[in-house]
């Protein structure tokens, strides 16, 4: 029975996984514009199924970090008891935030379930210099890093459009409530906002479209290519990249459970994790992609590629070391370091986001614990 309750508490994870995380690698995507919801979505899930399978061969490390091994004796990381207080604890955790639309680390939730168990089954006697050294520490120096490098890496492309003499494309967007009542234009979309986009210096040629028009983008011509296109094209490849990298560093934590019951081959389990994370998201991703892709800062494409570029970098890196690093802490730091270069992230809501990952950790080791209690009290 405990082995069934290890593989069903797995895959309910993997789904709250997906369902938080598999839109943060193509958020850039649809806040930029560049794809609409459903086509962000699913190049999303399928870089972030690619990215789960390809852990078998580059992320074996994570593996067996993520069973408890190490920060608890062997015989309680080897428990199915403890396996399933930690992957309840997490998921239950995840998918809560998950319907708030906030997003939250997976990488968070597992820890402090792992510490809540593990204050259970030995009491203090947990290995606080791998729980440091291993998990808090890149947990914490993952996000700064992001903003770090998103900072100079989005100056350095933008300088580098002004000396190549790329223009971008500007508009006026007209707020109907703000501005001009939409109806008084008299144009079809009842209520709809409309963008007015300025073809002249002063305005004297206007055409009207949806809000949705109304956005940044490069125009002229680089290497002989039109610079939109190439803009493009490197940002759906580079969110691919970071939905691939986010599946790499993910699939082996949750993997790591399944291993203390050996109930699956790895390759089997793997898959399953997968198969339960592309649902998730497919499913329940809608309220974290509006936070991630509308509310932290405005991005046109280069700037959402300088972000990609960064998460992707340092994930996949994080990936190879066997370093448990959180995807969504890495990408909204990138985001927001692109923010704060452009003057438009939102601090309220970067403020909600840290609340929430501050909560993460004892949320979870509160329900580590509480769960495996109750596992206890039942035999």
């Amino acid at each position: 029975m405990l082995i069934g309750m290890v593989f069903a508490a797995a895959l309910f994870l993997a789904y709250a996984n997906g369902a938080n995380d598999n839109f943060k690698g193509v958020a850039t995507l649809y806040g930029s514009f560049t794809a609409n919801y459903r086509t962000a979505l699913w190049i999303g899930t399928i870089a972030t199924f690619a990215g789960s399978m390809s852990s078998l061969l580059i992320a074996t490390e994570l593996i067996r970090m993520f069973s408890g091994s190490g920060v608890v004796p062997g015989e309680v990381a080897s428990s199915p008891a403890f396996a399933v207080s930690i992957a309840s604890a997490a998921a239950a955790t995840v998918i809560l935030a998950t319907f708030l639309g906030l997003p939250v680390s997976t990488t968070h939730a597992l820890t402090g379930a792992i510490i809540g168990a593990g204050l259970v089954s030995v009491g203090w006697n947990l290995d606080v210099g791998i729980l440091g050294r291993s998990f808090l520490l890149p947990l914490l120096l993952s996000p700064i890093a992001a903003i770090l490098l998103a900072i100079p890496l989005y100056r350095l492309l933008h300088a580098t459009a002004q000396r190549s003499g790329i223009k971008r494309d500007t508009c006026i967007c007209l707020d109907g409530s703000v501005l001009l009542p939409v109806r008084s234009l008299q144009l079809a979309g009842g209520d709809e906002h409309y963008a007015v986009a300025a073809l002249e210096p002063h305005g004297e040629l206007v055409t009207v479209g949806s809000i949705a028009q109304c956005v940044e983008k490069y125009d002229g011509r680089i290497i002989g290519m039109p610079v939109r296109a190439l803009t493009d094209g490197l940002h759906f490849l580079s969110a691919a990249a970071v939905s691939f990298s986010r599946g790499l560093n993910d699939a082996p934590k949750i993997m790591g459970l399944l291993l203390v019951v050996e109930l699956l081959d790895t390759r089997f389990g793997i898959a399953a994790i997968a198969t339960a994370m592309a649902v998730g998201g497919l499913i329940n991703a809608r309220k974290v992609a509006i936070t991630m892709s509308k509310k932290i800062s405005r991005m046109n494409d280069g700037q959402a590629l300088s972000a990609n570029l960064v998460t992707a970098f340092l994930v996949i890196v994080a990936s190879r070391l066997g370093m448990p690093v959180s995807t969504t802490q890495v990408s909204v730091g990138a985001i927001t370091g692109v923010g704060l270069v452009n003057r438009s992230v939102d601090g309220g809501v970067v403020r909600n986001i840290l609340f929430s990952w501050l909560l993460t950790l004892p949320i979870a080791c509160l329900l580590g614990a509480a769960f495996n209690i109750a596992i206890r009290a039942f035999g």
